[in-house]
């Protein structure tokens, strides 16, 4: 049989790091099933022909990562999808309140701000997982504003969690420093007071990812650990494994 395979990363005109999760090596030689978990920047600019776009992805749930000035200022993916939204909130430190100063080791920078998620931010977290692990709730796709740092995360700790390999999981993360050039060319004209003086932001090095997991294992034990200690059953990872990969 020709296993399945689809184009990861999909071309929408007014979201700009859309990409399916799918596709990667897994647990038991299993793989990640297509079209079951997507990640992304924004969907509040989701409209006609995006729209229509994103209607024929069937997604049923949508997980909105952002804390709830960002939902505030820049609005949700439109009612008219009918999707189920889901606003689990990934408390972190504001990232303009830590320096970056130009001696810092930038991958090192990042990874801290990913297990800040991983601590402060443990109740979105633990819902998005819960979540995900729902086959009734997929087509599952999970975003925060730019689809790279609240998504990479849970993203990175979903697919750990499939048996997916950390130099799988940390690729697939730097393919979203590709994906932010044209929503950085979009927030410049939008928005630019989110791009001045932040651009060390705006990179996803795969090295950052790698730290990050490296520093949940030495901290939790692995990652299942840490997702049982936030709350994540047993049953709920064997519903996740079920539905998220293929059968053997």
């Amino acid at each position: 049989m020709v296993a399945e395979s689809y184009s990861r990363s999909l071309p929408f005109t007014k979201a700009y790091n859309f990409r399916d999760v799918g596709g990667y090596a897994g647990l038991d030689g299993r793989r990640v099933r297509w079209r079951r978990l997507f990640r992304a920047d924004s969907l509040h600019r989701m409209r006609e022909a995006d729209g229509e776009a994103f209607a024929a992805l069937g997604i049923r749930t949508v997980i909105d990562l952002r804390r709830e000035f960002e939902v505030q200022k820049f609005g949700r993916v439109p009612e008219e999808h009918g999707v189920d939204y889901r606003n689990l909130v990934i408390r972190h430190v504001d990232w303009e309140e830590i320096e970056h100063s130009t001696d810092t080791v930038h991958e090192r920078w990042l990874a801290d701000r990913y297990l800040n998620f991983a601590e402060d931010g443990r109740e979105g977290i633990a819902g998005s997982l819960r979540v995900i692990a729902n086959a009734d709730a997929a087509p599952v796709v999970v975003h925060c504003m730019a689809g790279k740092d609240r998504t990479g995360t849970v993203c990175a700790l979903t697919l750990s969690l499939l048996g997916v390999s950390d130099e799988d999981i940390a690729a697939d993360y730097a393919l979203t420093t590709a994906a932010m050039r044209p929503l950085t060319e979009y927030l410049l004209r939008a928005n630019p007071e989110a791009v001045k003086g932040n651009e060390h932001m705006f990179d996803s090095p795969a090295e950052a990812m790698l730290l990050f997991l490296d520093d949940l294992r030495a901290l939790h034990g692995s990652v299942e650990a840490y997702a049982k200690e936030i709350g994540v059953t047993d049953d709920e990872l064997r519903s996740l494994r079920s539905h998220m990969l293929t059968d053997i």
